[in-house]
């Protein structure tokens, strides 16, 4: 199923618990008397004032702090979030070794049995360790003794409904965009394991170093499986070559921005005429999705490519492709050589040195699986009412100025503000952590059978997601766990979500003055409403239905408007040759630029933002934009850069930062930037949307 929310950083990335709040200032423990050392929310040490702030922003905010913190050997970019999720992580940890050693004592399916055990199976490497991949050999065995078509198929659905891999295409239940009240059975692209089906289609440096990554990992884990040197070799190739195929016939990421391309209904029986091996009014019912007329399909030609490719291909290769989506999907999870083989292929990729420690990568995992119960033991320590009042009220100062822009829209007829204010009245605000929180009834862990407890929340995850079919839709849910340092707009429920994690220094102090809470925290809410008229957001209306609201006139300002934002991402060079997609990374590049520019406006309403008074040398709208540029301080690895220019909607940190400014009025006076620096932009050049 295809992503349907937009999130302020990228999604999976940096899933991360909170740092509460960074209180106080910093001690001196001698001599006692010795007073508090206030924090310097905006701190010049970090700060390269060789560099003019009108020639790189970015280099001129953070440039000595790069300089004097190298990427650690077990990152791939280090920074601000990078930060707080070792912070965060640490604290994590603290619960988890807390709960995990008296977990053995507690109540068989209460909270903290269920999270202390999963924790601590996870840790059990010497258990790990000695059991290989036992796990698997069933399911292998299983598949070698698939003698047709059939069975093929047939392996593949049950591999999905018992949560051990997802081979061939993506299926589940969600949200119709054009009936946002029902849930439908959908269907989209899949069965790649590079991170783009562009590096399957092209033969640049990058591209070729993937595929031999990729390439050396299956051949690995064949191998590890008890294949002889030859036909581990063979074996790779075969499941490389299928997908291959599956790459070129899928759609790219920029075609999928468009939820029209992707919003294909078709009743269950006509799709069957388009992929006659793969009957759906058979296999629904066997992936326990029965009764359905209609079925949503992202992406009808790649479905008609790979029923072909089922009937061209001999089963004896199928067969190769199943086992190796099981060793995929389970080789993290068995013993260290298979974990090892693993990480060279990802650091291939990404570029990072050595890997996570275990106790780090378990503490991910369990907040992964088990989310919105560790959840209540992070809330429970780390987060406060207090923060979460302090947000309502941050909320509704920005939506107030929000509708202020809207209203004031030079661009914008009348019939179009009078739909977008409505739109933006309806907005549902979600903050801190869910009000229902999830049981996950069923779920059984057990301290001494570490993938098996993977495999249970797989299970119920699949179950539960099958089980809303006829349901009336659930709009309390939550798409990120408390802890996760994010924050998320779902256009089909026209929501904004900030989980408890980001309620944290850089992006909120309660003891930072107005400039840096709103030059960050402000920011973010400010992007997560604009996503609601983003390129995408904006084709959803008030009540999340996939429906035009724009009048065509407006719409054509807008996309001209939108253009613009387009080609001056396009002009930026991250690397060599590689530039950022500025289609790709349209609706958060809009985002940040909508989100900073209400931030500001929000901010002016404030007793300091109407000031002149500077605070270590800095006046109040310079903190303000200096806030927004911390809050992206950070470095990457170039194969990690490279990677994200293909995947990640959002643009690099240091054209996240500059971009934006170079729109805002504001900014140039507060810097004195003047024409002959390198980022000015003549006014009737800065582009103004939202």
């Amino acid at each position: 199923m295809k992503l349907k929310f937009s999130s302020f950083m990228l999604m999976g990335a940096l899933s991360l618990s909170a740092n509460a709040f960074a209180y106080g200032g910093i001690k001196s423990p001698k001599p006692k008397h010795k007073a508090t050392v206030p924090k310097k929310f905006i701190d010049p040490a970090n700060m390269d004032t060789a560099i003019k702030p009108g020639d790189d922003f970015f280099d001129y905010a953070n440039g000595n702090w790069i300089k004097q913190n190298a990427i650690p050997n077990k990152e791939t970019r280090w920074g601000s979030f990078n930060i707080l999720h070792q912070e965060n992580t640490d604290k994590l940890l603290g619960l988890l070794n807390e709960v995990s050693q008296t977990s053995a004592t507690q109540p068989k399916g209460s909270l903290k049995q269920r999270v202390g055990d999963l924790y601590a199976s996870g840790m059990d490497s010497i258990a790990i360790e000695k059991r290989g991949y036992d796990a698997i050999k069933p399911d292998l065995e299983r598949i070698d003794k698939i003698t047709d078509l059939n069975g093929v198929i047939n392996e593949m659905i049950a591999e999905r409904v018992n949560g051990e891999s997802s081979p061939l295409f993506r299926f589940g239940v969600d949200q119709d965009d054009k009936n946002v009240n029902k849930y439908i059975v959908g269907l989209s692209q899949g069965g790649t394991t590079l991170p783009d089906r562009d590096y399957y289609l092209k033969n640049d440096a990058r591209s070729k170093k993937a595929q031999n990554a990729l390439n050396e990992l299956m051949v690995s884990l064949f191998t590890l499986t008890g294949s002889n040197a030859d036909d581990a070799a063979k074996n790779a190739s075969i499941a490389y070559t299928l997908e291959s195929i599956l790459a070129k016939a899928q759609l790219s990421r920029v075609a999928m921005r468009d939820p029209h391309v992707t919003y294909n209904k078709f009743l269950v029986a006509d799709f069957d005429k388009v992929t006659p091996h793969l009957n759906w009014t058979t296999l629904l019912p066997k992936l326990k999705a029965g009764g359905q007329d209609s079925i949503l399909v992202g992406q009808p030609l790649f479905f008609k490519t790979a029923d072909s490719l089922l009937a061209v291909t001999p089963v004896e290769n199928w067969k190769i492709y199943l086992k190796w989506g099981v060793l995929r999907g389970s080789s993290s999870s068995l013993s260290s050589p298979f974990v090892k083989a693993g990480f060279t292929y990802s650091s291939a990729l990404s570029g990072q040195k050595v890997q996570t420690p275990r106790n780090e990568r378990m503490s991910n995992l369990v907040d992964g699986n088990l989310g919105e119960l560790l959840g209540q033991l992070f809330v429970e320590k780390y987060f406060t009412p207090a923060a979460k009042q302090y947000m309502v009220g941050l909320v509704n100062n920005l939506k107030i100025t929000l509708g202020d822009r809207i209203k004031r829209l030079e661009w914008m007829s009348p019939e179009t503000k009078e739909r977008a204010l409505k739109k933006l009245n309806a907005f549902t605000v979600k903050i801190g952590y869910p009000d229902n929180w999830e049981k996950y009834q069923g779920i059984v862990i057990n301290r001494d059978d570490y993938i098996g407890n993977l495999r249970s929340v797989a299970v119920w995850r699949y179950n539960f997601n099958v089980s809303q079919l006829g349901k009336p839709v659930d709009k309390t849910r939550w798409g990120m766990t408390p802890p996760t340092v994010n924050a998320y707009y779902n256009p089909t429920n026209n929501e904004i979500v900030f989980p408890a994690g980001i309620l944290q220094f850089p992006f909120f102090d309660f003891k930072a003055d107005d400039a840096v809470n709103y030059g960050g925290i402000g920011a973010v809410i400010g992007h997560e409403m604009t996503h609601g008229f983003d390129d995408q957001g904006r084709q959803y209306d008030a009540d999340g239905t996939l429906r035009d609201w724009w009048t065509k006139s407006d719409a054509d300002k807008f996309k001209v408007r939108a253009d613009q934002v387009v080609n001056q991402y396009n002009g930026f060079t991250v690397l060599d040759t590689l530039h950022v997609n500025g289609k790709l990374t349209l609706g958060e590049n809009l985002a940040d630029l909508g989100g900073l520019n209400i931030a500001y406006e929000a901010f002016k309403k404030t007793k300091q933002g109407q000031s002149t008074t500077s605070i270590d040398g800095f006046t109040p709208d310079q903190r303000f934009f200096l806030s927004w540029a911390q809050v992206w301080r950070g470095s990457q690895r170039p194969e990690a850069a490279a990677q994200r220019i293909l995947t990640d909607p959002h643009s690099p940190e240091q054209y996240r930062t500059n971009a934006p400014l170079t729109n805002i009025d504001a900014w140039y006076k507060a810097f004195n930037i003047k024409p002959g620096d390198k980022m000015y932009k003549k006014p009737e050049d800065r582009t103004k949307i939202w």
